[in-house]
Order: structure tokens, then C-alpha cells, then sequence
């Protein structure tokens, strides 16, 4: 049932929890949060090779993976869509809205964000359907894989904790063989958690990023209890505290993190 962060794995089940056995220091996940996950930028922990890193990254990846892998004729366009994303994610991803403003139709707006994908450039999480809630069924967030690129902490956080839960979901699949997936979870009410993850469709845990709030959100308590998620964490970036409240257990993100692979 558990994943745990010393390398021994079992069959994750609806009924165990995370192991939280390791505590990375808080200084290892600020780093983490301002210069992403990739080693060059990370291991220096210099703002100016982050900002080089990052333009030598970005014009080889316009320059030569979209060029060689993929016939793009609006290679500038293609640009734009990629400048808007760092705004847009943790937010509901409508197409419309991003057509409208690059003058694009939908079609070249889908394929986009699928070369986006494709290329590992961005990544996509759905919502979870389930019957006992009137749940969106369709509408995508966004997120970047260097979380380093999107401007607001929120966001950004929220963004490197998904990034943590995909990894483990990728681990799931490919060496332990579940399927495994990440979704959100948001009601048409407007009621959202940020993270969930699913074991054979099944919900496992779920996850609610927060910069400094330690007051559990109301969101989890209720989608806990609706979907009958076993179990439900408030991972807390500018915080020492580890507590439960209402059945829901508000830990720091290193505690966290160090539960994932």
C-alpha cells in the first residue's frame, strides 16, 4: 500500500498510508521551489545560471525539438502559447480564453498544447469524475516541468508538489506495474482540492498545497467524505506543525515529499 521514501514498495491499497520517514530540511525545499528540480540550476543555486539555464533551454527546445520533431509552421505562436502557461497554472486551462488571445483557431490551439505535452514541456491533470459529485469532466490544469519558470509562489508550489505526485504515479506504473493516475478534484460549485491520486481508478489520497495556511481546508474535508478518500493531507510549505484536524492530517512539505519516490 505504501511507497516509501527508502526504496521498499508494496502493492498500494485504498487502505494504507503514506510512510513519512525521512525529513528533508525546510532549506532543501526552498531551493527546490526557487530553482526547480533539473540538476544544473538546482546544484548551483545561483539566480543567474537558473535565468541562463533557462533561455539555453528554451531556445533549444523551440529551435530543435519542436523544429525536428514536429511540423510546426506558427513556430511564433507556438512561443506565445508557451509565454502564457507560467500565469495560467493551477488554474482551470480554457482553451477559448488563450484562442482568443493568440488569434489562433481551436484545432492549432489543441495540437499545440499537445506537442506542449508530447515534447515534456508541460503536463495535464483532469478532473475526477465521480457520481455522489457534480463534477467538471472535462477542463484541464496546466503545469510546467520546471516549476522554476511560473512567477507566483502559490502556483509555483502547487506546481512542484504535482510534480511529485506525478513522478510517483510514473513510478507506479512503470516499475510496480498500478494504474496509477493524478487527477484534481473540483465540484460545480466551485468546491476544488488540488491533487488526487488514484490506484485502478479508485481514489488513494488526496492533496491540498498550501504556501502558509495551516487551517485545514473545508474543500478536502468535504470531498473526503463524499468520495470516501481514505486519505487526505494539507502539505504546507511555510510551516513546522504536523497535526490532524477533522481526520485530516496538515504536515510540512519536506515531511511530505519525503514520503514519495
Amino acid at each position: 500500500g505504501e511507497v516509501l521514501a527508502d526504496g521498499n514498495s508494496a502493492a498500494p491499497t485504498a487502505g494504507e498510508e503514506l510512510s513519512f520517514s525521512q525529513r528533508p530540511t525546510p532549506e532543501t525545499v526552498t531551493a527546490l521551489l526557487q530553482y526547480g528540480g533539473f540538476p544544473e540550476p538546482f546544484l548551483a543555486h545561483s539566480a543567474r545560471v537558473l535565468r541562463r539555464w533557462q533561455k539555453e533551454r528554451l531556445d533549444r527546445f523551440f529551435r530543435e525539438d519542436v523544429r525536428d520533431l514536429e511540423s510546426i509552421r506558427d513556430l511564433s505562436s507556438l512561443q506565445l502559447l508557451a509565454d502564457l502557461l507560467p500565469e495560467r497554472v493551477g488554474s482551470l486551462l480554457s482553451l477559448n480564453a488563450i484562442r482568443e488571445d493568440l488569434e489562433v483557431s481551436h484545432r492549432a490551439l489543441t495540437l499545440w498544447m499537445d506537442i506542449l505535452e508530447r515534447l515534456y514541456h508541460v503536463f495535464r491533470i483532469r478532473p475526477f469524475a465521480a457520481p455522489r459529485v457534480r463534477s467538471l469532466r472535462k477542463t484541464a490544469k496546466a503545469y510546467l516541468w520546471d516549476w522554476s519558470m511560473v512567477p507566483d509562489p502559490g502556483p509555483r508550489f502547487e506546481n512542484l508538489v504535482g510534480s511529485h505526485l506525478l513522478k510517483l504515479c510514473h513510478y507506479l506504473q512503470d516499475v510496480e506495474g498500478f494504474g496509477a493516475e493524478l487527477h484534481y478534484l473540483r465540484d460545480r460549485s466551485g468546491r476544488e482540492v488540488d491533487f488526487l491520486v488514484t490506484i485502478g481508478r479508485k481514489p488513494w489520497f488526496a492533496v491540498e498545497a498550501k504556501t502558509s495556511e495551516t487551517k485545514v481546508d473545508p474543500a478536502l474535508i468535504y470531498f473526503r467524505d463524499r468520495l470516501k478518500i481514505p486519505w487526505a493531507y494539507q502539505v504546507v510549505l511555510e510551516s513546522h506543525r504536523d497535526f490532524v484536524q477533522d481526520g485530516i492530517r496538515c504536515l510540512p512539505a519536506g515531511k511530505f515529499l519525503s514520503a514519495l519516490i
